[in-house]
């Protein structure tokens, strides 16, 4: 069983960077698909970006061109490297990785990090 651990979280002012990760135990990681997923309060989740096995990537519209999703298949680990952070990115970042034309997923969530972007 995969277990999903986010870090990398915390108070950023708007303008600021973060880079998050997510370390991924087990096996069954390398070939997936992966996505980091946000949710803020009070809101439903969103998708922020997918990386691909061999990674290619897509990104939501209102995160592009500021972050960047990377993975270490090696490492068993994703990157999102967030640059220029805005208010309204504040969120729990999570990362998994969704079993196509399904709303199921092939892991448990994890924790997620908490992203706050203020002054």
């Amino acid at each position: 069983q995969v277990q999903l651990v986010e870090s990398g979280g915390g108070l950023v002012q708007p303008g600021g960077s973060l880079k998050l990760s997510c370390a991924a135990s087990g096996s069954g990681f390398g070939f997936r698909p992966m996505g980091w997923y946000r949710q803020a309060p009070g809101k439903q989740r969103e998708l922020v970006a997918l990386i691909s096995w061999d990674g290619n990537t897509n990104y939501a519209d209102s995160v592009k061109g500021r972050f960047t999703i990377s993975r270490d298949n090696a490492k068993n680990t994703v990157y999102l490297l967030m640059n220029s952070l805005k208010p309204e990115d504040t969120a729990v970042y999570y990362c998994n990785a969704k079993i196509p034309y399904t709303e199921r997923w092939y892991f448990n969530w994890g924790q997620g990090t908490q992203v706050t972007v203020s002054s």
